[in-house]
C-alpha cells in the first residue's frame, strides 16, 4: 500500500514538473509593455520549435511598438522587402491556459494569413527588459509551427543577434 502511494506521488511530481508554467501577468504589465506611453521592442532571438532561427535583415531590423492607448504597429513597411506593417489593436487576455497578448484588426487576418482578424500570443515572460511570447504560425506548405520570440527594448545591445548555424 505504501509503495502505491509513493508511486502516485512520484508520478504526480513528475507530470506537474513537466507541464509548462502559466505566466501570471504582473499588476504593472501595461507599464512594462508600454512604458506608460509607448515602448519599442526588437527581436533578440527566435526559435522555430526547438531550433534557433537565423535572423535575416527583416528580423534584425524589425521593431514593434506597443502604446498604452491599445495600439501597436511595426516597422516592416519602412524596411526594403519586409512587407506591410501591422497597425492593429492590442490587449491583454488571461484564461485557464495562461496570459496572452491579443492582436485584433484587419491586418492580422491579412498579414498572418488566417481567417480570423485576431491572434493570441502566449506570454511566457514580461519584465521591463524582456518579453517572451509563443505562438503558432502557419508557414510555407501550410505547415504549422510553434514560434518563440525573445524581445528586448530597442536600446538594449544583444550579442549574437546575427546568429548563423
Amino acid at each position: 500500500m505504501k509503495l502505491n502511494v509513493l508511486l502516485i506521488l512520484v508520478l504526480l511530481i513528475f507530470f506537474t514538473s513537466c507541464s509548462e508554467d502559466k505566466f501570471q501577468l504582473p499588476s504593472n504589465a501595461n507599464e512594462l509593455l508600454t512604458n506608460n506611453s509607448s515602448k519599442i521592442w526588437k527581436i533578440a532571438k527566435r526559435f522555430n520549435g526547438d531550433h534557433r532561427m537565423n535572423m535575416g535583415d527583416c528580423f534584425l531590423s524589425y521593431r514593434v511598438t506597443y502604446s498604452n492607448n491599445g495600439k501597436t504597429t511595426d516597422n516592416n513597411a519602412l524596411n526594403k522587402d519586409c512587407g506591410d506593417s501591422m497597425n492593429v489593436d492590442w490587449s491583454f487576455y488571461t484564461d485557464d491556459n495562461g496570459s496572452f497578448i491579443k492582436l485584433k484588426g484587419d491586418k492580422v487576418k491579412e498579414l498572418l494569413n488566417q481567417e480570423k482578424d485576431y491572434k493570441y500570443f502566449k506570454i511566457l515572460d514580461l519584465t521591463d527588459s524582456l518579453l517572451v511570447i509563443k505562438f503558432r504560425h502557419k508557414q510555407f506548405g501550410n505547415t504549422s509551427r510553434l514560434i518563440t520570440d525573445y524581445l528586448v527594448p530597442e536600446n538594449i545591445k544583444v550579442e549574437g543577434r546575427n546568429f548563423h548555424n
